[in-house]
């Protein structure tokens, strides 16, 4: 019995007697001059317990460094009862130059003080540094150096050219927060748009047969109402789902299958689809309001060839038929050897396209383009210090379903000379 009481008593004592576990420190101080820091760190800390249940006593040590090599010894603080940190004070000739935040994680391996660093609320002169690491931690901290802040901060929302304060924000088709417009009591939806909340729900037409002879010839049938949106539109026969462009084709409240298609006598032939607000028949506009979709200055060109000298982007799903878009555009010539020819492109077509004499300083132009189903009805007029006003209409089919391009170009007669697009816009109506 005394044997097993003297074997307790020791391993009791020998669990007392062992020490925490112990991180190591170890980096290169330098100054900012590049010599080596020599001095003291006094490190200090508040009572806690360790990992190993060890309790800690609130306590300072001071470590010399010399030729700037620090090793220090600590109890890892990362796992601690409760969390604390060191406060590591660096003392050189005869003054506290700076001091740090330490959090000092569990390593069997020796860590460097770019590992045990946190940030501090408190200002300090940065007197030295460590070779590779993160420098003192005192001052501001730089966008780039806090990891995926720059990249999140370019994920925001913009504000668009009709944000205004107080108003209910919508995104555009470009990611941009607009204001909505509209009169205070009206209805604001899910699209962007708004109306009067009398008229603003949608209705439906459920099972709307189609009127005509179903006689295995007649391929041209009529709903009772137009569909609207359009793509709302979905034909059956004998409840079987027909496919738009492939078994039949609309036109407002017009239905003409094709000849692979053609209804059979005893066919069924039933439609369902949406209607616009209170039955007006009109569609909301997604951008009631004007946007400027491109703005600024230009480059300049000297040389005999077209050059580009300005281009504005517009993404496919902004335009739809019925828009209008204007464009602006201003040039400045410099130099006396000769003349010069100026052209403006909407996607593959001529909008502006004009040779002006030596004299001609200032030009300016505006054009605009209507936007049709299949593409776009363009006019444009244009003037200079001495070339006349003209005008023009040219027809497009370029399409505005993708991304399509206005180009402003530039060719000079005589090098020597330079053409500059001091400025353009390019401004979406609804």
């Amino acid at each position: 019995m005394k044997i097993r009481l003297i074997l307790a008593a020791a391993l009791l004592a020998s669990s007392a007697l062992a020490a925490p576990p112990l991180t190591t420190v170890q980096d290169v101080l330098y100054k900012a001059d590049g010599t080596r820091f020599n001095g003291t760190v006094t490190i200090s800390w508040t009572s806690f317990q360790a990992i190993d249940n060890s309790a800690i006593a609130t306590q300072s040590t001071t470590v010399r460094v010399v030729d700037g090599n620090l090793r220090v010894q600590l109890v890892p603080t990362t796992n601690s009862t409760p969390p604390v940190y060191y406060t590591a004070r660096y003392n050189s000739d005869g003054r506290v130059q700076f001091q740090e935040t330490w959090s000092v994680p569990s390593s069997a391996q020796p860590v460097r003080l770019r590992d045990v660093r946190v940030a501090s609320t408190g200002s300090s002169t940065a007197a030295a540094d460590t070779g590779g690491s993160g420098g003192s931690s005192g001052g501001a901290v730089q966008e780039s150096s806090v990891v995926g802040l720059i990249a999140d901060l370019g994920a925001r929302p913009t504000k668009g050219a009709g944000y205004a304060a107080g108003r209910v924000a919508v995104v555009d088709a470009l990611g941009a927060l607009e204001s909505a417009t509209g009169d205070a009591g009206d209805c604001m939806h899910v699209d962007g748009s708004s109306g009067p909340c009398a008229s603003s729900a949608p209705s439906f037409v459920d099972a709307d047969t189609l009127t005509g002879i179903v006689d295995g010839s007649n391929t041209s049938f009529s709903l009772s109402a137009t569909p609207n949106p359009a793509s709302s539109l979905a034909v059956y026969r004998n409840g079987m789902l027909e496919t738009a462009g492939v078994d039949f084709t609309a036109s407002g409240a017009g239905i003409h299958f094709l000849a692979v298609s053609t209804p059979q006598p005893g066919d069924t032939l039933l439609a369902s689809y949406r209607l616009s607000g209170g039955g007006s028949g009109g569609a909301a506009s997604l951008y009631p309001s004007p946007q400027v979709l491109c703005s600024g200055t230009g480059a300049a060109t000297n040389v005999a060839t077209f050059a580009s000298m300005g281009t504005c982007s517009i993404a496919g799903g902004i335009l739809a038929p019925g828009n209008r878009v204007e464009i602006h555009f201003d040039l400045e010539h410099q130099g006396a050897a000769g003349g010069f020819t100026f052209e403006v492109l909407w996607a593959g077509t001529t909008v502006v396209a004009r040779s002006a004499a030596v004299g001609d300083i200032l030009v300016s132009g505006r054009a605009e383009a209507a936007i049709e189903t299949g593409g776009a009805q363009l006019s444009q007029q244009s003037w200079g210090t001495l070339l006349p006003l003209a005008a023009g209409v040219a027809k497009s089919t370029d399409a505005y379903s993708s991304d399509l391009t206005i180009d402003f170009q530039g060719e000079m007669a005589q090098a020597g000379d330079t053409l500059t697009l001091r400025g353009y816009s390019v401004v979406r109506l609804p």
